[in-house]
């Protein structure tokens, strides 16, 4: 049973490395390169989240209900299909066939690899190891996710369909990762004895009875989608000041090193802070940024960048042991998808809304007007907590 989980925890670190290679993550500029404005950009976006939440749910029961393997190997054939429409593709609409394969390809994985891995530490009787787990998942991710975009920085001149061959490539590598990955006996038996009308009858319950639960995943999808919105929209105001692909990997670089100090550093935050007090801090620090943002410098907005991305190095491994451990074993990849979908809730309304937005009034005025407005809604909503008290 050890002998299992730990090959189990192997392949599964393997398999993180490869799915979150970050060698399409300048695709931003791929798309401005082949002919994009910044909202059809959006729209892109948009449509990928509107799949996702049309999708992530279905995508979490059926791995709950049949095998977490399955929908792994399905989501990489996703991702290759994904790569060749973006390799081919010439109109808007095509490329907005590609983003509803990527849509997939990240659906059939999200909450997937997450619910294999604490299973596997439920058979071993081992789910107190889960932090230093997902802590090592992130390091892993954002170690592969920045070597990824480094790589990319360093083709950004016109040779950035490279980043797709290797994107392709990759995924059919994490195949035969996936191959070797063995299902953990307690979700086989589950599965077994749920259909799927219980299982998502059973998530709903589930909700209803754990409101702390609906509470962390609505804010884990704000804060993430105000981050990632960042993070993307961030590449318009590189290419606009005219980057050159060596300051872009040394950015990158910064972005991976902060973010490696801050998952290590999640753990002890979590040990020492309740979670009300840390994520209120990690809410609090966000808008701090958003509104230095308004100053416009170049240099503080590159400062704004890599702490918005070590803000959200921290908070993913944090929420995802807060989720396992209030989530039940039979519904575990369900519960995990409907977090993920109230994550592409809000980037369906939020990414071509600030893509528009940032076309009137630049990147730094935008950031710091939501800064702004989330300061007011956290103002308010602190103010109703104490009249109600």
């Amino acid at each position: 049973m050890i002998k299992t989980m730990t090959r189990n925890l192997h392949r599964g670190y393997t398999y993180t490395a490869l799915a979150y290679f970050g060698i399409t993550s300048l695709w931003v500029i791929f798309l401005q390169q082949r002919g994009l404005s910044l909202v059809q950009i959006g729209l892109c976006e948009s449509i990928f989240h509107l799949t996702s939440f049309l999708s992530e749910v279905p995508s979490g029961v059926l791995a709950d209900r049949f095998s977490y393997r399955t929908m792994l190997i399905s989501g990489r054939v996703a991702a290759v299909l994904h790569a060749i429409i973006m390799l081919t593709a010439h109109s808007f609409w095509w490329f907005a066939l590609g983003f509803v394969l990527q849509a997939w390809a990240y659906n059939l994985q999200s909450g997937t690899l997450e619910a294999l891995l604490y299973e596997s530490l439920v058979d071993g009787q081992q789910t107190e190891r889960y932090p230093q787990v997902t802590s090592h998942m992130n390091m892993i991710m954002e170690g592969a996710n920045a070597l990824g975009v480094l790589v990319a920085g360093w083709l950004i001149h016109g040779y950035l369909a490279a980043t797709y061959w290797s994107y392709l490539i990759i995924a059919l590598v994490a195949m035969l990762v996936v191959y070797g990955l063995h299902e953990p006996k307690e979700h086989l038996k589950s599965a077994q004895q749920l259909t799927i009308w219980q299982l998502l009858k059973t998530a709903a319950t589930w909700l209803r009875r754990q409101p702390r639960l609906a509470m962390l995943m609505s804010f884990h999808a704000l804060f993430s989608a105000v981050g990632t919105t960042y993070y993307f929209y961030f590449q318009a105001v590189m290419t606009a000041h005219g980057f050159h692909g060596t300051l872009i990997s040394g950015i990158l670089i910064a972005v991976a090193v902060l973010n490696i100090i801050g998952i290590q550093l999640t753990p002890r935050l979590q040990s020492r802070w309740s979670t009300r007090a840390l994520l209120g801090g990690l809410m609090g620090l966000l808008i701090g940024v958003l509104l230095l943002t308004g100053f416009g410098q170049i240099v503080m907005l590159v400062i704004d960048y890599l702490l918005v991305n070590l803000l959200m190095a921290v908070i993913e491994p944090l929420m995802s042991t807060y989720y396992n451990e209030l989530i039940p074993s039979a519904q575990r990849a369900t519960l995990l998808s409907i977090s993920s979908m109230c994550f592409s809730i809000v980037m369906i309304i939020m990414f071509p809304v600030i893509g528009g937005v940032i076309e009137r009034l630049g990147f730094a005025a935008t950031f710091s007007w939501l800064g702004l407005a989330l300061l007011l809604i956290g103002g308010s909503g602190m103010l109703l907590n104490r009249y109600k008290k």
